[in-house]
């Protein structure tokens, strides 16, 4: 049989005289004329190679071959029309498994809280993080793996944006620091020595790329590719991190860390949530992305040093 000749109403008709065995009755349940519903049984006749209803007496009935056509024709219709029903996600049956790129910052402040709510609603399902990176090495292969991306305001081919929560940067140094509250002088904080995080994909950190268009350099002393090691750096030397303020809260009890506002403002940081295009309506997608929200605004509305 060519399916490229076969008209899917035919199958509806089909179903509707396997279920009333009568012309008159399944043109009603049809809403169609009753010589309509005679055309569509005969060239079900024909295509089928079956008469399909035939005269016993005043009534009329199914021949074996509509009999056994009888069970696959409904779960055939059934399959069809749930291509049109997005499916349900029902969260706590759930053993899906998403795929999450996010900075190291990020993992810090979001994902406990998200696994907590994550834990109490969907305990079946697995959240698998996976290290940052930039655009620029963002293959299409790699971001079809991808069900969420947590990052500063990159785009991402393919992805939607929405924004997740907001911070500002600031300078992290031990506790008893010989500098301390000091570094919020220009001059102090430009002869200090520097630990500057520079993430795959990138160049050089992104605050020295702010710093450049104010003509200033600062001494980098170290390079590492993440915050956290930043900060651990930072808390067992006097070396000193420029990096987002809520990270530095959130460890500044662990790691004995203190805040110092810098001498030079760069502004807001915008954290943005990135889905895929092709995820916008899966019910999965919308379920995470709705809980991601909902712990940035919870971050967002925190207190930080």
């Amino acid at each position: 049989m060519n399916l490229n000749t076969l008209d899917l109403n035919l199958l509806v008709a089909l179903d509707a005289l396997l279920r009333e065995a009568s012309v008159s009755r399944a043109a009603m349940r049809l809403h169609l004329s009753q010589p309509a519903t005679s055309h569509a049984l005969q060239r079900l006749r024909d295509l089928i190679g079956d008469p399909l209803l035939v005269r016993n007496g005043a009534r009329m009935e199914l021949t074996p071959r509509a009999q056994a056509l009888r069970g696959p024709l409904v779960q055939a219709l059934d399959q069809v029309r749930a291509l049109f029903v997005p499916d349900d996600f029902d969260a706590a049956r759930s053993e899906r498994h998403f795929r999450l790129m996010m900075p190291d910052l990020a993992v810090e402040l979001l994902m406990p809280p998200l696994m907590e709510k994550v834990t109490q609603i969907a305990p079946n399902v697995t959240i698998d993080v996976v290290p940052w990176r930039g655009p620029a090495i963002f293959t299409p292969d790699f971001a079809r793996t991808i069900d969420l991306v947590i990052s500063i305001g990159d785009a991402f081919k393919g992805f939607h944006r929405q924004l997740l929560y907001t911070d500002s940067d600031a300078l992290a140094v031990r506790r008893g620091h010989p500098l301390g509250a000091k570094l919020k002088k220009r001059d102090i904080f430009l002869a200090a020595r520097h630990v500057a995080v520079v993430i795959r994909g990138q160049n050089e950190d992104l605050i020295d790329t702010w710093l450049r268009t104010k003509g200033i350099e600062r001494r980098i002393a170290l390079i590492v590719s993440g915050y956290i090691e930043a900060l651990h750096v930072t808390a067992r030397t006097d070396l000193i991190a420029f990096v987002p303020r809520r990270l530095i809260s959130a460890l500044s009890k662990q790691l004995s860390l203190l805040t110092v506002t810098p001498p030079l403002d760069p502004g807001i940081d915008e954290q943005h949530m990135f889905y895929p295009t092709r995820a916008q309506m899966d019910p999965g997608s919308l379920w995470l992305r709705k809980l991601m929200l909902e712990t940035g605004r919870e971050l967002e509305r925190r207190k930080t040093a």
